[in-house]
């Protein structure tokens, strides 16, 4: 683009010589833009109208937008194709791509889905996911007021690694928040009913003896968790690529992922312009406390184990560790006590006690690796199948009940509701309705204790809990001393 200055000296040489590449030579530049220089100026310095020469693709523009707009614009280019070739374009594939492309981004300007932001409680949500790359699997977990981030890696993503990584979460920010929000884990997972996630009874087991409340997202909405997608994608990009973890030492990568926990929670946060570690300290006397026993019951008698390549043993779903110079041969295992230690097979030396922990969690000694390890939302029920719309539709206490019956673990729910069905031509709505309002203030979530409470025709009591103390203001008496009731020692 020729300057102003340019222009006028190309056009006084033009006038000089008469001739484009004459001027051109003399002004350092192509004949070609000396001629524009000159046609434009003899024009009044408009340029020429540039004529519009269409696209290959304008005759089948209108069956694209219909497509789109038909299919939500999910339709991909590749199935469009064909049908556009049916109706004469004769272009490449990469051009229409760009022409499905511009025709989405029209679509979804007007159909917006619409959010809005999430509002966090101080102490209430941790958000946890699974991440793999390479074969490593890469466990993430925020929190969510605070924004403090926890990642951990492991072999694989069953439900005693997910458990076990979740207590350590727990045991790390000292503390446990009333609600874990995930999203439909298999591992986590035993059933759907009514858009309702079953979680499994070890899930619910757990989650009772941390006294959390376990919450899962909808189907197929990442964005619902965006908290914790963003920090599986930022763990992949700044800490797996530039170290390159393996499954072969997981304890040095974990030992690399504490590390980084602790730089990235020491920083500003962009999002709360805060630093998350600081914040956790206002965070932490709202969390509730983590449980100081340990369920017994667990131990049995001497058995046989294998060491694995971690150095630790897998007993009653739970990992102990052993010295390395045994990995690979058998060790035996007894619990006495709450204790459980490791003995050789031939000796019989204890090489190992641990205290007896929870199925999922993994008791780690530093000795026996000849290093330190350093310091380490509510969804409405959706009725698909009859038996599910006929419950729903006896009101919010029907679907006060089947919420409370799944996060009970119920695993057979929908018989359960098919027999509550039958009670209703019996006992008529008003009663049901009742007896399922009393089963869901008393967490009874079986077809026979909603049977059993119409069984008692309302006779059964209703427990309170005790109110406040009452306190009276009495009125003040005039009030004599003691000595005015004494009997006199002389008769009267």
């Amino acid at each position: 683009m020729k300057n102003a200055r340019e222009r006028m000296d190309i056009l006084a040489a033009y006038r000089e010589v008469g001739s484009y590449r004459a001027a051109a030579q003399i002004c350092g530049t192509t004949h070609k833009t000396v001629k524009r220089v000159v046609e434009r100026h003899n024009a009044g310095g408009a340029g020429p109208e540039r004529k519009d020469r269409g696209h290959n693709y304008d005759q089948v523009q209108a069956l694209v937008a219909e497509q789109v707009t038909k299919t939500h614009g999910r339709i991909s280019a590749k199935r469009l194709l064909p049908a556009a070739r049916t109706a004469g374009y004769e272009g490449s594939a990469r051009n229409f791509r760009r022409l499905v492309a511009a025709q989405k981004a029209t679509w979804r300007r007007g159909h917006h889905r619409g959010r809005r932001p999430a509002v966090w409680t101080p102490g209430d949500t941790v958000v946890i996911d699974w991440g793999v790359q390479d074969g490593l699997h890469v466990f993430c977990a925020v929190l969510a007021w605070s924004r403090v981030r926890f990642v951990r890696f492991a072999a694989d993503e069953k439900a005693a690694t997910t458990l076990s990584l979740l207590a350590e979460c727990f045991e790390t920010l000292g503390g446990v928040p009333r609600t874990v929000l995930a999203d439909r884990m298999g591992c986590l997972k035993a059933g759907v009913v009514a858009d309702v996630v079953v979680p499994t009874a070890d899930y619910v087991r757990f989650a009772t003896h941390y006294g959390f409340r376990p919450d899962f997202c909808q189907a197929a909405d990442p964005e619902s968790k965006g908290i914790v997608e963003n920090l599986v994608g930022y763990a992949k990009r700044d800490l797996m690529v530039p170290t390159e973890p393996s499954v072969a030492d997981l304890s040095g990568a974990n030992a690399e992922a504490v590390r980084w926990c602790g730089e990235v929670n020491a920083v500003v946060h962009s999002e709360i312009s805060a630093i998350p570690a600081e914040r956790l300290e206002t965070e932490r006397a709202l969390l509730g406390r983590l449980p100081s026993l340990r369920p017994d019951g667990i131990g049995v008698r001497p058995i046989s184990r294998k060491v694995d390549k971690l150095s630790c043993v897998r007993f009653g779903s739970a990992r102990y560790s052993v010295p390395n110079r045994l990995i690979g041969t058998s060790v035996l295992l007894t619990v006495t006590d709450g204790r459980v230690r490791v003995l050789e097979p031939f000796t019989g030396e204890v090489v190992a006690e641990h205290a007896l922990v929870a199925p999922g969690e993994t008791s780690i000694l530093d000795e026996h690796y000849g290093s330190v390890r350093p310091d380490r939302p509510r969804r409405a029920p959706r009725a698909k199948t009859v038996v599910e719309k006929q419950f729903l539709a006896l009101g919010e206490v029907a679907e006060a009940f089947l919420v409370g019956a799944a996060a009970a673990g119920v695993s057979r729910l929908p018989g359960e509701l098919e027999q509550i069905l039958t009670l209703h031509d019996a006992h008529g709505p008003d009663a049901l309705l009742a007896a399922l309002a009393r089963a869901v203030e008393f967490g009874r979530w079986r077809a026979d204790d909603v049977r059993s409470i119409l069984a008692a025709g309302g006779a059964a009591p209703t427990p309170r809990p005790a109110g406040q103390a009452l306190v009276l203001t009495l009125p003040s008496v005039p009030t004599r001393p003691l000595s005015d009731y004494a009997i006199s020692g002389e008769p009267s």
